[in-house]
């Protein structure tokens, strides 16, 4: 007999964490941290978690005997992951070793690449975990389970929806997916699939179930180049740093418009890693001459940012300062120090090409970030 247990990702934003039973055949589709849950008893850097018993008896994580670090024999046979994001994966750093976790070669990628910038924590450390990665095609076996990965076009690369088919049917989960993005194909493929392999149920992510006003990868680059040609300062972009579809969106601008795509180090880091894969069409971080890397005004620099620094083409704030009409400068409210040292001139843009707030700290971050844009008076 089958069993669905719905551990987390229910009427939130994220937290994914999907049980799966069939027969003595166990595994957990994504193991996400839930952000809401843990926002409302955590608010870091000045009140974090200190480990993973704590995320427990918060009942941020699930209660799941031997399902952790500490454990001998694993309770399920495998996690298996969708993508990359924090809502999706965050939680595998605190698994048993013993448990095996399959996921995208992109994604384990990306996640080896993020563990590598952060701080050594107990929620970043994949240290030891046994990595088995897979591709659209392959057919996983697990116990009474066989699961088909099928690619999904997600804001970032290597997203995957999964047919699992078990004793009792088949269930098709979506992961995290789009149809407006610049690879839509990718989940019309899983559509299609699914299609043919009738399933009794439908695990589905839900974000944009109501009607909203999505606008196509196309779209944000003719507008936002509309916008950059008529631009004679600093432009300012606003992105996340795993959206590897926005950032060739950049680029393209870039090229067209005669100036330099200029990246913060952990985008320059992070897309060197992705560069190795083929499969992505990604620029060469170290050689496209309309790619640099900024310097960020530090006392010490962490090995990674050395690392990076020591390879590409770097632009400090002095250089940006001088050359701001030349410039498309990937930034966030994070960075508006930096701006100040950089001192737009007159005629510059800010284009925000990220997610909208969805919750109230959002909301205040938000209302912070355009009071920094007022006063550089960046429209």
């Amino acid at each position: 007999m089958v069993n669905i247990q719905l551990l987390g990702g229910v009427g939130e934003i994220g937290g994914n964490k999907f049980l799966i039973r069939d027969g003595d055949s166990k595994l957990l589709l994504d193991f996400g941290m839930s952000l809401g849950l843990r926002g409302q008893f955590f608010s870091e850097p000045f009140l974090a978690p200190r480990d993973g018993q704590g995320l427990i008896s918060l009942g941020i994580l699930p209660d799941i005997h031997d399902l952790y670090r500490d454990g001998q024999e694993p309770p399920i046979d495998a996690v298996v992951l969708s993508h990359s994001h924090i809502d999706h994966a965050m939680c595998i750093s605190l698994l048993n070793r013993k448990i095996p976790v399959y996921c995208g070669e992109t994604t384990l990628a990306i996640l080896r690449t993020l563990s590598e910038m952060r701080q050594k924590g107990f929620e970043n450390d994949l240290d030891g975990l046994d990595f088995r990665t897979f591709r659209t095609g392959d057919k996983i076996s697990l116990g009474n389970i066989q699961l088909e990965p099928i690619h999904v076009d997600h804001s970032v690369p290597g997203s995957y929806g999964f047919l699992v088919h078990t004793s009792s049917g088949t269930i098709a989960y979506s992961g995290d997916f789009r149809a407006h993005g610049s690879k839509s194909t990718l989940t019309t493929d899983f559509v299609d699939n699914a299609k043919k392999s009738p399933h009794e149920i439908f695990l589905c992510e839900g974000t944009n179930l109501v009607r909203g006003d999505l606008r196509t990868e196309q779209e944000v680059l003719e507008k936002s180049e509309h916008v950059i040609r008529k631009t004679t300062g600093l432009v300012l972009a606003s992105f996340s740093s795993a959206d590897i579809d926005r950032l060739r969106t950049f680029h393209e601008i870039a090229e067209k418009s005669d100036r330099i795509l200029a990246l913060s180090m952990k985008q320059a880091y992070l897309l060197r890693s992705l560069s190795k894969d083929k499969h992505l069409e990604v620029p060469d971080v170290l050689k496209d001459p309309h790619i640099t890397v900024y310097q960020r005004t530090k006392k010490t620099y962490y090995h990674w940012e050395k690392d990076i620094l020591g390879q590409a083409s770097v632009k400090t704030s002095k250089d940006i300062r001088e050359m701001q009409d030349k410039v498309i400068l990937a930034s966030s409210s994070y960075d508006m120090n930096e701006v100040l040292d950089i001192q737009p001139g007159p005629g510059g843009a800010f284009i925000n090409s990220s997610s909208e707030p969805f919750n109230e700290e959002m909301e205040i971050d938000h209302e912070r970030f355009i009071n920094w844009l007022n006063h550089f008076g960046l429209p």
